[in-house]
């Protein structure tokens, strides 16, 4: 029930949460997204510049540009059993960040915990890629939002659909 954050900030971001926000974003979602959360589990969150989040997301998924956030479960890489409480890392950049939130006319804080949200979802196998596998990650978004009194990210969103 309890998971260990290891937070890094690696670039000048005035809005980035402190540890216990990361913590309070990241268990609020283990706990609605693991159907196995009473297990302990390690999440290590890096918060990056452009230039890193560019390399890292150009070298891992071949997009050549910053993105808000990126995942990297650790199941991906095959740890061995006796290391499997490490859940995986996340890496967030924060620029980024803090110019979507201004530029949808989000609070910097909320659009943190929705990106950490969202993050610790994949790290938990959550995936958007159909529309159902979007709706269902989606709607856990929501829920954890909306209980902190949060607008639905995905409301402008849906209504271009």
């Amino acid at each position: 029930m309890t998971i260990s954050v290891d937070l890094k900030i690696a670039c000048r971001v005035g809005s980035a949460p402190k540890k216990a926000e990361v913590h309070s974003w990241l268990q609020q979602a283990y706990q609605a997204g693991s159907a196995n959360s009473s297990r302990p589990c390690d999440v290590s969150v890096r918060i990056v510049d452009e230039d890193e989040s560019r390399q890292l997301n150009n070298q891992y998924r071949q997009q050549d540009k910053a993105t808000n956030v990126l995942a990297f479960p650790a199941d991906a890489v095959g740890l061995p059993e006796d290391e499997a409480d490490l859940l995986g890392d996340l890496v967030i950049c924060g620029p980024l960040v803090e110019q979507e939130a201004e530029e949808q006319g989000k609070s910097a804080a909320g659009h943190w915990g929705h990106l950490l949200v969202h993050g610790m979802l994949h790290l938990l196998g959550y995936d958007h890629e159909t529309s159902s596998q979007a709706a269902e990650m989606e709607d856990i978004e929501r829920r954890i939002l909306g209980s902190r009194g949060i607008d639905d990210p995905y409301q402008e969103h849906s209504a271009r659909r």
